[in-house]
């Protein structure tokens, strides 16, 4: 079959000036983090491989991949796949993000009282430009269906939710939800909007089993699956003492520290504030210890993409409540890091955090459990669903900070549990893997496609 991809998050952004302005750019002639990097997120680490095994497997043969990049060419060629770039003109984009920021607060529970209802966000000039950046998607798809006769439609995350109701073909769609869909944080003024754009998709697929009940609980009447996310074992590995010794040089990170690692875009719902709050409670009784941060911002923060400062206002916000709590010299931020450095960064910790206010899956935890480290995990993260508190980890709700130094300070305590939780997280983590989740992914495409129930 012949497929396209939709999502706002491009599969690569460029790093070299004057790309933009040609016309066709073969990425396979550029060079990997000099030229260009793939997109930071679950979309593309995702997305990706299950294109390049699907046309391995003879599922598709011509693949695209349409997706907001105002920065880059208007055609990219990786791999086999064809790279359509959308671009609007800044007012649009500017109107697009502040409804599609709004949207994201909305859905991650964390919506205030300066947010519209949906009734009044409907009559905003904002508005007007979210739906002018989906029609502009829609268009595209059905620009490239009249040339090159798709046969199915896969429309990524909750942004383009109307791209699916905007495109006026007979021809499947489906809509893949990463991030959390819980019913009970969602107003009931937005249910309309929600069932009217989803059930335009022949099939929905959501990370997590409690996002699948929600989901029908909320009206969609078409085919709903529950996939878990997925990673590729084999892009990790065990780095040995020198690469472990290079990465704590550069970070400054000593042999006895005790190190609490969380590896998380720069966004005030990853919760970093609240490991600062609980790294100040601990050093009063574990002086030796470090609190590492890995990570920039997502698409939406890169000059490149959306343009928001959320990861450089976020930066700056908890370096300052490092410093008013004293621990400035305990918090280390790392940056992006390359696939070396962060298999350093996990092989060197002691202990994995992921304290979210929201998180639609938290693929980062499976990354820990296959370096076999003990993980203390929010409760509002998708991957708790899997965590069997005391056993392969330890589960706190991140609204209290105290659950969050407690357990961290039972972990620096007992090393035989931190040594167990390990191993039984290594076992765990097999449910993860990325041959469980392509056959099942693959296979809702390639039943949605032919028609099969």
């Amino acid at each position: 079959m012949n497929l396209a991809v939709c999502s706002q998050t491009p599969l690569v952004r460029l790093l070299s000036e004057g790309l933009s302005s040609q016309g066709i750019v073969d990425l396979e002639q550029l060079e990997l983090y000099k030229d260009y990097v793939f997109s930071p997120g679950g979309v593309t680490r995702m997305v990706y491989p299950l294109l390049i095994h699907m046309k391995s497997w003879s599922y598709v043969e011509d693949i695209y991949w349409v997706s907001l990049n105002p920065a880059a060419p208007s055609l990219m060629l990786y791999n086999g796949i064809k790279l359509i770039s959308v671009k609007v003109d800044e007012t649009s984009l500017k109107g697009y993000r502040a409804v599609k920021e709004n949207m994201w607060k909305l859905f991650h529970g964390t919506a205030d009282q300066s947010i519209p209802q949906l009734i009044e966000l409907a009559w905003r000039d904002e508005y007007a430009y979210f739906n002018l950046y989906n029609r502009v998607c829609a268009e595209t798809l059905l620009e490239l269906d009249k040339t090159e006769d798709l046969d199915l439609f896969y429309i990524h995350d909750f942004q383009q939710l109307p791209t699916g109701h905007m495109l006026d073909s007979l021809k499947p769609k489906i809509f893949r939800w990463h991030i959390p869909f819980d019913e009970k944080v969602i107003p009931p003024d937005w249910e309309p909007f929600l069932t009217k754009f989803l059930n335009a998709y022949d099939a929905v697929i959501v990370s997590c089993k409690t996002y699948l009940n929600s989901l029908i609980k909320r009206g969609y009447k078409g085919k709903a699956y529950h996939i878990y996310p997925y990673i590729d074992f084999k892009e990790y590995r065990r780095p040995g003492r020198t690469e472990i010794e290079h990465f704590c040089g550069n970070f400054g990170i000593d042999d006895d520290d005790f190190v609490m690692l969380l590896v998380a875009r720069l966004d005030p719902l990853k919760g970093h504030d609240i490991a600062v709050k609980a790294l100040a409670h601990l050093v009063k009784k574990h002086p030796h210890l470090k609190l590492v941060f890995v990570g920039n911002g997502s698409f939406s923060s890169s000059s490149k993409g959306l343009g928001l400062d959320k990861a450089a206002s976020w930066k700056r916000m908890v370096s300052e409540m490092a410093g008013a709590l004293g621990v400035s010299d305990r918090v280390v931020f790392t940056g992006h890091l390359p696939q070396d450095m962060l298999d350093a960064a996990y092989e060197r910790c002691d202990v994995f955090i992921l304290p979210s206010r929201a998180e639609g899956f938290g693929l980062v935890v499976a990354e820990a459990w296959l370096h076999e480290k003990p993980v203390v995990v929010s409760s509002a993260a998708g991957i708790s669903e899997i965590v069997e508190h005391g056993k392969n980890g330890l589960i706190v709700d991140p609204d209290y900070v105290d659950e969050l130094f407690r357990a961290i300070e039972y972990l620096i305590r007992n090393e035989h549990a931190r040594k167990e939780m390990g191993v039984y997280g290594r076992r765990a983590v097999e449910i993860l893997s990325i041959e469980r989740g392509l056959r099942e992914e693959a296979e809702v495409l390639r039943m949605v496609s032919e028609g099969l129930p």
